[in-house]
């Protein structure tokens, strides 16, 4: 994978193609069903809460799940899963407009706390890399950069008043204002976010995590990103804070350590949310309309068609 990454041999291709598989797997069956998203998100959550993590999550262990980082992300996204569901499933709650925000407030959350990081990954002043918490760090300019495209993709939230139940028997969460640009946006962020601050675990929590959602957003259920995304970080959180080792000793990934590659993904990172920004507002201004309020991209053919397929 060139700049990237140092891929050690096609044993470990195959086992990123299962990950990738399995997430989206897990992902179909916590939304076919209510008892299979019940079990996913709440049973095994609490069972592992209580009989597991405080043993391999456990602060100051050798793999650096201890963190507050990681046990906030963890129950964060649990929050949004749980919330999600409870919008698909209880009618009334989804007619209700303060009831929806927030899923636009536990978004804004996790993409803070992942803005925070990177700030905090600077701080540590690791400009030729090193190991803190356990973790490969290296600090530079791409986490300033990258700290500044989270903060826009926030910014880009809209549409929130938008969100509906699909009328199918899935009763997916629909946010049809979050088209491919959001998307891409976040993406984009998401994966400099991991290989700044998670370098050498970022082509499972980064690229093939963020492939776990975005497939499905364009080709199983358009229109249900968040949850897609909810329910993949989740899933691969849990699975992290449960089987540590994986990404250091059974199946390791590791990044080049390239300054090149950390400062070009923060750039690219940097540059989209900032034109996303320009180009959302710039709509807005014409449109004249309330960001708080008002969906922006209901004259495009995305935003059409989710409608089309799920209302």
């Amino acid at each position: 994978m060139g700049i990237l990454y140092n891929v050690p041999d096609l044993k470990t291709w195959a086992i990123m193609g299962f990950v990738l598989l399995a997430l989206m797997a897990f992902n179909e069956l916590g939304r076919a069903t209510k008892w299979g998203g019940i079990i996913l998100f709440i049973v095994v959550p609490i069972a592992l809460t209580i009989g597991v993590w405080p043993t391999t999550a456990a602060p100051g262990n050798e793999y650096g799940t201890g963190t507050w980082f990681n046990w906030v992300k963890t129950y964060s996204a649990l929050a949004g899963c749980v919330g999600f569901m409870a919008i698909r499933y209880i009618p009334a709650l989804a007619k209700k407009k303060w009831v929806l925000c927030f899923p636009a407030f536990i978004l804004a959350l996790n993409i803070l706390e992942a803005a925070i990081r990177d700030f905090q990954c600077f701080s540590y002043g690791a400009t030729e890399g090193a190991y803190i918490d356990n973790l490969w760090v290296m600090s530079g300019p791409w986490n300033i950069m990258n700290g500044i495209a989270g903060i826009l993709n926030i910014i880009l939230i809209c549409g929130w008043t938008g969100i509906f139940v699909s009328k199918d028997k899935t009763k997916d969460m629909i946010w049809p204002d979050m088209i491919w640009i959001y998307v891409l946006a976040y993406d984009l962020w998401n994966f400099a976010y991991t290989y700044n601050c998670i370098s050498d675990h970022s082509v499972y929590c980064g690229m093939l995590l963020l492939l776990s959602c975005t497939i499905p957003t364009f080709f199983i259920k358009k229109g249900a990103w968040l949850q897609h995304r909810a329910q993949t970080l989740a899933l691969w959180i849990m699975f992290v804070m449960t089987v540590p080792s994986f990404a250091d000793r059974l199946a390791p990934v590791p990044t080049t350590h390239n300054k090149t590659a950390f400062f070009i993904v923060s750039l690219l990172s940097l540059l989209v949310n900032l034109i996303a920004v320009i180009y959302q507002f710039s709509i807005v201004r014409r449109k004249k309309l309330n960001v708080l309020k008002d969906e922006i991209y209901v004259d495009t053919n995305a935003y059409q068609l989710v409608i089309k397929e799920n209302k």
